[in-house]
């Protein structure tokens, strides 16, 4: 599959990257890593006249821990240079864990955080050659006007699968939105809608530009467990991230989240309050894993059924809780 024409716009700023974007608005796709865009350019999911490639914008870049225990990350950052780090590999965990599960090694190399956060949604409808689609009467994502995952409905189900958004929910992170207007800061859990095709809160004319990791997430044992097909490449087809502290054998505070089995990544929302103040043991495990379980909502968006999933969800949920109270 050929890539659509195209005209490649370099800004070497932020401001100049803004000022491209509201110039050609509705008509210009961003290139990060380009992991995911140019894959979906060869489907021709998406034809745009321009496409404004970020690599020059060197202030997008690095790893910046900061006086008291934050860290302020570029949202160019590579996922590769996230893994990498001895920094959040010592005081961020979960992060360097789930980043390190993305893909391959080469791919991790080229995609970036930012990317990872702003990942389109996926289903087996959407994700296909032009060919396909056009035989299934596309889709209400992409030229149609149903979603086959959800027949009748209105609403787009597919699912989100970026593997660092459930490690950054967990950690409290929030995210930097450049604009023409300026900048603006936001927790990461509000971006996400939850439709799978109007997914993130960010306007055309906007860019995510730095993550933040919060001072007080820090040094928290982190954990990620991911189902996929194969043992690399793949998307994430149910996963799972846990941060935990615990004090005199207890749990001190504790987050669950997961992704690939709603629009958009997830909190578990009870899950810290059944396991703090409490010794860690398999049946409480299994309870917070059938909680998480519940809050999973996987619909027909891959070749895996979306019952095995959800009792992958409740599984690696349990494994993952039991690995952190242990490390």
């Amino acid at each position: 599959m050929s890539l659509p024409q195209f005209r490649l716009l370099r800004p070497r700023t932020i401001d100049e990257a803004i000022a491209f974007l509201a110039e050609r608005a509705g008509n210009i796709r961003v290139l990060a890593g380009g992991t995911d865009l140019i894959p979906s350019m060869r489907q021709k999911l998406f034809e745009p006249e321009y496409v404004l490639d970020l690599h020059c914008v060197a202030e997008m870049r690095g790893i910046r821990p900061q006086s008291g225990g934050a860290v302020e990350i570029g949202a160019l950052t590579t996922l590769s240079g996230i893994e990498k780090s001895p920094h959040l590999r010592q005081h961020f965990p979960v992060l360097t864990e789930a980043a390190a599960t993305v893909a391959s090694p080469v791919l991790r190399n080229m995609g970036t955080i930012g990317g990872n956060i702003c990942l389109d949604t996926r289903c087996l409808w959407y994700n296909q050659s032009l060919t396909w689609r056009k035989g299934c009467g596309f889709c209400i994502k992409k030229d149609g006007n149903l979603c086959h995952v959800a027949p009748g409905g209105a609403k787009c189900w597919a699912a989100f699968s970026g593997d660092t958004p459930p490690a950054l929910l967990c950690l409290n992170t929030e995210i930097e939105i450049s604009g023409p207007n300026g900048k603006r800061r936001i927790p990461l859990q509000q971006f996400y809608t939850g439709d799978g095709m109007d997914y993130r809160k960010l306007q055309p004319n906007e860019l995510v530009t730095r993550v933040f990791l919060p001072a007080e997430s820090a040094d928290y044992r982190g954990v990620y467990r991911k189902l996929r097909v194969r043992g690399s490449i793949d998307y994430p087809l149910a996963g799972v991230a846990v941060v935990m502290k615990r004090s005199n054998g207890h749990v001190a505070d504790a987050r669950i989240a997961m992704t690939a089995v709603n629009p958009a990544p997830l909190l578990v929302q009870r899950a810290g309050e059944m396991l703090i103040g409490q010794a860690v043991d398999e049946a409480l495990a299994d309870a917070v894993g059938d909680l998480a379980a519940r809050a999973a909502k996987p619909l027909t968006t891959s070749a895996l059924t979306p019952e095995y999933r959800r009792e992958m969800i409740r599984v690696f949920t349990k494994r993952a809780v039991l690995a952190a109270a242990s490390s």
